[in-house]
This record gives C-alpha cells, structure tokens and sequence, in this order.
C-alpha cells in the first residue's frame, strides 16, 4: 500500500512593510577584485524625524554605501527599499522625486548667483515636469519663479539662513556653505535626508550651530542619515548608529553601546579616545 503524500504548499514571500523608511538588505559592491561593501543591511525602522549615522575608519566603505542608496552607483547584490518600494538601481533623479535626497561632501556653487538663487534652483530642478520652465520668459514662468524663490527663502529662514539670502556664494565663509548645502537638499522636500560628512572643515562653534540645525530638520519630520567622521558630533546626535569596517557592518546600537563595544574600539586603535569622540 502506498503512502500517501500531503501537498507541500509553495512558501510565500510576504510584502515588503510599506511602514518602513528606508530598508537596505545585502548591500555589495564589487569593484573588479574589490569588494568595497560585504553584505550591508540597514533599516531607518518606522519612526520618523530619527537621526541616524553611519560611522567607521577610512576606507570602511561608507562612500559606497552613501553611492548605492541614492543611485549613484547600483549595488552588485542586495536591495534598496523607500516605504516598500524596490528603488534599486534607480537613477538619482528618480529616487529624489521620491523622497530619498542627498547632500555632497563638497557644495556645488555658482560664485555669483545668491544664497536664495541657489536653493530656488534647487528647488526647481528638484521638480519632475517642467524642470527648465523658470528659465522661459513667459508669465507662467514668472509666477513659477516667484514661487520658487518664496519657498527657497522660507527654507533659509527655517535654517537661520535669511540673513545671507541676497549674499553671493564666493563671499560666504565654509560655515554658511555647508549649510547652503543642506538648504539646498531641504529644497527637495525631502522624506529622508542623507548627509554626506556635513560638518566636514568646522570649527567647533560652526559644528554646534550645525548640529542644532540637523536636530531641528529632524524634529520637522524628515528622518536624516549620516555619514560623519566627528565622533563628538556623532554622539551627540544620533538617535542610532551603524559602524563598518573594511566594508562590512562591524556594530549597531545607540552612542552608549556603541562607546562601549570592543570591536568598534579595536577598530578605531591606533586613534586617542579624545580625537575620535568615543
């Protein structure tokens, strides 16, 4: 007598959880015989307006990852998700529209147009229609550009950045420019905010000033990821961090456990606890 066999039900993948921020899972990057990035996964979880940072030695591969997240380089493996949705390989432009923005180590300036002309052109390139329109010499054009320049001023005030609206980019200290960096990410109206080593060449009160500036778009709802080498900095901000090292995620956890976890320390040898903020 045979026996008898019970069907095996097909396993199903369930949906990714739309709640979700921003989920990378099995990040790689292989550059030729170089793995810049091993396995990397990282999720903002479900709570908005957090602040988290993503930290580690030179050469830990945070560039990459910071590159793979906003498109600007496709990962050899893994997958890049914005509430669900799969955004892997998507081109910058196209992930920005949708709510996944990042500022640069270095701001890109035109030395003569204003702090306000900056962030109104990044307002307006921002956009996924019509993106030259302001350009045009049409009535229509002339309101888009008004409105363009009214919300670029009301970011600067939000940033405490309006009393250097009408200045022109080559006559602002470094400060104000990494700031205008930031001014000019906000003007995407972003849901996530990646800054790349924003407090990069401040001065300590500079660094201050910046870091109550990252705390207050946070507050506003957008969550921020960072890539930051002031530990001091660091610590004071960060709601959560993740630490890499030669490519692979060594940690995770808050700055108290972080402070205190051996391999985080063990890869930071060779540095004063006093220089790296630990």
């Amino acid at each position: 007598m045979s026996a008898s066999m019970n069907p095996v039900s097909p396993s199903v993948t369930p949906p990714p959880d739309k709640r979700v921020i921003l989920q990378a899972s099995g990040l790689s990057k292989r550059f030729g015989g170089l793995l810049a990035n091993d396995d990397i996964s990282l999720s903002l979880g479900t709570e908005t307006g957090k602040v988290t940072s993503v930290i580690g030695p030179n050469g830990a591969g945070k560039s990459t990852f910071f590159k793979m997240l906003a498109g600007f380089c496709t990962p050899t493996t893994g997958k890049v998700r914005l509430f669900g949705e799969d955004i892997t390989g998507l081109n910058p432009h196209k992930i920005s529209a949708r709510g996944l923005v990042r500022t640069f180590q270095e701001t890109t300036i035109f030395p003569e147009l204003t702090a306000l002309e900056h962030v109104a052109l990044a307002r307006q390139l921002s956009r996924s229609a019509n993106d030259f329109q302001v350009f045009a010499n049409t009535a229509s054009a002339r309101r888009d550009e008004d409105r363009m320049r009214a919300d670029a001023l009301e970011i600067l005030r939000f940033l405490d950045l309006d009393g250097v609206a009408n200045s022109v980019a080559k006559t602002l200290p470094h400060g104000y420019l990494r700031l205008l960096g930031i001014a000019m990410g906000m003007a995407a109206s972003p849901k996530v905010l990646l800054l790349d080593e924003p407090y990069a060449g401040l001065n300590p009160d500079e660094t201050d000033r910046a870091v109550e500036l990252t705390r207050k778009i946070a507050a506003s709802g957008v969550s921020i990821l960072l890539v930051e080498h002031d530990m001091k900095a660091v610590m004071k901000i960060s709601d959560h961090i993740h630490v890499l090292y030669f490519g692979k995620k060594i940690a995770e956890g808050s700055p108290e456990q972080i402070r205190n976890n051996e391999q985080v320390i063990e890869a930071y040898l060779g540095k004063e606890d006093e220089d790296i903020g630990l």
